[in-house]
């Protein structure tokens, strides 16, 4: 069953140092690319978390947000009273230069950057939280993917929808092919006669143009490659592996099929069936871009 590209999943695991909260979210990308945000004390784990996301999600971009509330064992906030000094000292001057009156907030002086710290603790005690962290990845995972899955259900009952139409128009274009051409030929004579009256061309003359007519609009390997190609789609549609690039490669050969049909169609009839059958691959077209 087919996959759409996007989805949300949210996952939680606790441990000594704290809860891990891990949110994943994707959307729509041309290729694979997974981008962790996570706290400073965590940072050792990125690449095994990444290389963990890229195998359950293949295509799209994906972003994985991690949090620690409650992170004991992840660090100990620490004052640093000498800069801490420099601030209240830099503003004490300003104030007086200025003429102002009035404390200096311990808030503001807080507030500075690296005026307060959090010091990671040992390396052995970090070593101890990938089991936990990469549960609550994996939750968020399987959550991802239920998403993806049930979206991809409702591509996949549009798709079939869709197909039936492009049978349709097919079959029209199959069924009007070969009237073309006798529709030609008649219209041919018709029109000779109304030209020379009494007169007339040699039928071998007549039979020489409408084989040339025939040859032009001739759409038969036009018509054996576009249902070869449809039942690829539809074969690759039933795949459980990744297969968005796949279906777009078709849709672009599909559509190469459908425009030289356009070009040879000397008929009004099938025209309008190559105009309905473009719409129809675009809408199908756009909807691909959304699969994994």
């Amino acid at each position: 069953m087919i996959k759409s590209m996007t989805g949300y999943g949210k996952g939680e695991a606790v441990h000594e140092a704290g809860r891990f909260i891990v949110e994943v979210r994707c959307v729509n990308h041309r290729y694979g690319e997974v981008t962790v945000k996570l706290p400073r004390a965590l940072m050792q784990f990125e690449n095994e978390i990444k290389k963990r996301v890229g195998e359950r999600l293949v295509r799209g971009k994906i972003d994985v947000f991690i949090q620690v509330e409650n992170a004991v064992a992840l660090g100990v906030p620490t004052p640093n009273l000498p800069l801490a000094r420099g601030y209240l000292k830099a503003y004490q001057t300003i104030g007086e230069a200025l003429g102002l009156s009035g404390q200096v907030d311990l808030s503001l002086i807080a507030a500075q950057r690296d005026v307060v710290t959090v010091a990671a603790e040992a390396e052995a005690t970090l070593e101890e939280i990938p089991q936990e962290l990469l549960a609550a990845v994996d939750d968020a995972l399987r959550r991802v993917d239920e998403m993806r899955l049930f979206e991809g259900e409702s591509l996949f009952g549009d798709f079939k929808k869709r197909r039936e139409t492009l049978d349709r128009l097919i079959g029209q274009v199959g069924e009007r092919a070969p009237l073309v051409v006798s529709e030609y030929a008649q219209r041919l004579k018709e029109r000779i006669a109304q030209l020379l009256g009494e007169g007339s061309l040699p039928e071998e003359r007549i039979a020489q143009e409408v084989a040339v007519m025939a040859d032009k609009c001739d759409v038969t390997e036009e018509l054996v490659r576009l249902g070869s190609h449809m039942r690829q789609f539809d074969e690759t549609l039933a795949q459980s592996e990744p297969v968005g690039r796949k279906l777009d490669f078709l849709l672009q050969e599909i559509n190469r099929e459908v425009n030289t049909i356009g070009s040879k169609a000397n008929d009004a009839q099938m025209a309008a069936c190559v105009v309905e059958l473009k719409a129809e691959l675009e809408k199908i077209r756009e909807q691909v871009q959304n699969i994994e």
